[in-house]
């Protein structure tokens, strides 16, 4: 896949902690680099989410995902396979691979691999899965155009990626892996 410049750009803002808009499937997502405590502090501040909630890592590819699925039965592979790339999160136990800043007060974390060619292209051009949760500060609409992103957080971002989001009239559902109960419809 060639990654358009402006996300490889995005990718090393990413890259030394910063914060970044970008559309998905159904609403602007905020995304950074899920192994930066800082950058995820930053994130949560922006948007006055708890720490305790965890958060959403989502991937251009089930590859993306391997430290992660390793071990899991072939017919719960097949499940993630059959289910991606598309709206469809699923919790899976991070059995300690992913940080506490990631998965909150949880013994799983949730996954996705994106369908959004925008966000596609920025997991691709990072290299790995980022933490991806939607733009707007806690209590407020999700927002669906750019401009409510800036009107949200103004100078707070360190970039706002130009795009529009997918045809998905909700976010992600969010399931568990292993007993297909529905956490968000």
């Amino acid at each position: 896949m060639v990654v358009p410049l402006r996300f490889t750009q995005a990718a090393r803002v990413l890259q030394v902690g910063g914060v970044v808009a970008c559309p998905t499937e159904a609403v602007w997502g905020l995304s950074c680099d899920a192994d930066s405590e800082e950058a995820v502090e930053r994130l949560l501040a922006l948007k006055s989410r708890p720490r305790a909630k965890g958060l959403i890592l989502v991937g251009s590819s089930m590859a993306q995902f391997a430290a992660l699925l390793g071990g899991l039965d072939s017919h719960l592979l097949k499940k993630l396979k059959m289910s991606w790339p598309g709206p469809n999160t699923w919790l899976v136990p991070h059995q300690g691979r992913v940080p506490e800043w990631v998965h909150g007060d949880h013994d799983t974390v949730a996954i996705r691999v994106t369908a959004h060619p925008g966000m596609n292209a920025l997991c691709e051009a990072f290299g790995s899965p980022l933490v991806s949760t939607s733009a707007n500060p806690a209590g407020y609409p999700a927002p669906t155009e750019r401009f409510q992103v800036i009107k949200y957080f103004g100078d707070g971002l360190d970039a706002v990626l130009p795009g529009s989001v997918g045809a998905q009239a909700r976010p992600s559902v969010i399931r568990d892996l292993y007993t297909d109960e529905i956490v968000r419809p």
